[in-house]
C-alpha cells in the first residue's frame, strides 16, 4: 500500500482511477497556474509505468500533449489580454508583479530558450507563455521552442518515476529540495546546445 502526502493523495487518486485523461487535464491546469505539483505526478505516473498501470507511450503522450495544450492556452490568454489584464487578475494564479518582471529577466538573459527550459523552473514556467504572447512572440517561435521542452521535460521526470519505482517518492524530495540546481544544469544544457548551434550555422555559411 501506498503511503502518500495527505495533500496530494485524491490527485495521485484520480491518475490511478483515470489514468491519461487524469494526467493530461491536470498538467493543462498546472501549466495555466492552477497550484498543481506537476513534476510530482509526472514522478508518480512514471512509477505506475513500471508497475505496469500505465503504459509508456500513452502516458508520454498525454503528458505532452496536456503540458502543450496548457503552455498554449497561457500563451493565447497573454497574446489576446495583454500584459494589462495578465497583471491586473495575475494574482488568482500568483502571478505578482515581481514574478512578472523576473520573467521579463529571464527572456532579456535566455531569450526563446526560456519557453524551453522554464518549465523545469517553478515560479517560472507556469507565466513564460502568458509573457511570451503578451510581448506578440511569433507562434512559429512560440512552438519551436515550448513543444519540445515539454517533450523533455515530461520524458525526464517520466523517466525519474520509472527507474526508481517504489522509491519514487524520495525522487520527489530530492527534486523539491535541489530544484535550483535542476534549473542551473536545464540551463548550462541549453547554454552548450545553443553555441554548438551556432557554429553549426556559421560553418555552413559561404566565406
Amino acid at each position: 500500500m501506498l503511503s502518500l502526502p495527505g495533500n496530494m493523495e485524491p490527485l495521485f487518486g484520480w491518475i490511478s482511477q483515470y489514468g491519461y485523461g487524469a494526467l493530461f487535464g491536470l498538467l493543462l491546469l498546472g501549466i495555466v497556474g492552477l497550484p498543481v505539483p506537476d513534476e510530482t505526478l509526472l514522478v508518480f505516473s512514471g512509477y505506475l509505468i513500471s508497475r505496469g498501470r500505465l503504459q509508456p507511450a500513452w502516458t508520454l503522450t498525454a503528458g505532452i500533449v496536456g503540458s502543450a495544450c496548457g503552455i498554449s492556452l497561457s500563451y493565447v490568454i497573454g497574446r489576446t489580454a495583454g500584459l494589462g489584464l495578465v497583471t491586473r487578475y495575475g494574482k488568482y494564479i500568483h502571478l505578482t508583479p515581481e514574478r512578472l518582471g523576473a520573467v521579463h529577466d529571464w527572456f532579456a538573459r535566455v531569450g526563446d530558450w526560456l519557453l524551453a527550459i522554464g518549465y523545469f523552473i517553478p515560479g517560472v514556467r507556469h507565466f513564460t507563455a502568458l509573457v511570451a504572447g503578451a510581448l506578440r512572440l511569433d507562434y512559429k517561435t512560440f512552438a519551436a521552442f515550448a513543444y519540445p521542452g515539454a517533450a523533455v521535460w515530461v520524458a525526464t521526470f517520466l523517466t525519474l518515476g520509472y527507474f526508481l519505482g517504489e522509491n519514487w517518492q524520495r525522487a520527489v524530495a530530492l527534486i523539491q529540495r535541489y530544484t535550483i540546481l535542476f534549473a542551473i544544469a536545464a540551463i548550462a544544457v541549453t547554454a552548450v546546445l545553443t553555441l554548438v548551434l551556432r557554429n553549426r550555422a556559421r560553418a555552413k555559411r559561404p566565406d
